[in-house]
């Protein structure tokens, strides 16, 4: 767990307080897009995120249209004009989507750089054990203490459930950063863990944030 230069930090997220975000197809198809360079978009709403968000593109593959949806609000760039009507394959970069980050986002933005991360394996969806899922219900937030060797996630992947191990030094789980039933790409964070004896720092790095951030 490393130190961080907060007011650098703070300067450069005033300056900048954006966060680009890739727009890659998930396989290979013909490309059409449904966006513009400059147009604003939205992420999905609702309760549950049930709402599909702005269609940016559609993929049509072996008949098959596959409607893509901003999955974060935000403004299209850096559009690939020279891909629409394109068949392409997977993993191909169409644009991206320029977001301006909250407060909170910030936080955990700063945060990443300072607090154990455990990411994920796979692509995949992720969730507690029913023994983790007991201990956050129960106990308050940054009091659940997870040990090397003990089983700390469930990676569900081709409809098989793998627990994942914890190998890290012992600490709380401070930050959750997936949500349940929705897919992490490989080297994602899915958690953000503090050693015991670093919460009074990280509560001041917050606090900090939350008095200075406008």
């Amino acid at each position: 767990m490393s130190e961080i230069d907060l007011d650098q930090l703070l300067i450069h997220y005033r300056e900048d307080p954006y966060e680009d975000f890739l727009v890659e197809t998930p396989n290979t198809g013909w490309v059409r897009f449904m966006a513009d360079d400059g147009m604003k978009v939205a992420g999905p709403k609702g309760t549950w995120q049930h709402i599909p968000g702005t269609l940016l593109y559609v993929l049509e593959r072996e008949r098959n249209r596959i409607p893509i949806h901003a999955h974060i609000n935000g403004t299209i760039s850096d559009l690939q004009v020279n891909l629409n009507g394109k068949f392409v394959e997977a993993n191909t970069y169409l644009m991206s989507i320029r977001h301006p980050m909250t407060k909170d986002e910030v936080i955990n933005k700063i945060l990443k750089q300072v607090l154990i991360t455990f990411n994920a394996p796979e692509r995949a969806k992720y969730f507690f054990p029913p023994e983790i899922t007991y201990k956050l219900e129960k106990k308050k937030h940054g009091t659940v203490l997870v040990r090397p060797g003990e089983e700390i996630l469930i990676m569900s992947l081709m409809k098989r459930d793998t627990p994942l191990i914890y190998n890290g030094e012992p600490g709380i789980i401070h930050t959750v950063y997936f949500q349940p039933n929705v897919t992490v790409n490989q080297g994602e964070p899915l958690l953000g863990i503090c050693p015991p004896g670093k919460l009074n720092y990280i509560r001041k790095i917050v606090q900090k944030i939350q008095n200075e951030w406008v």
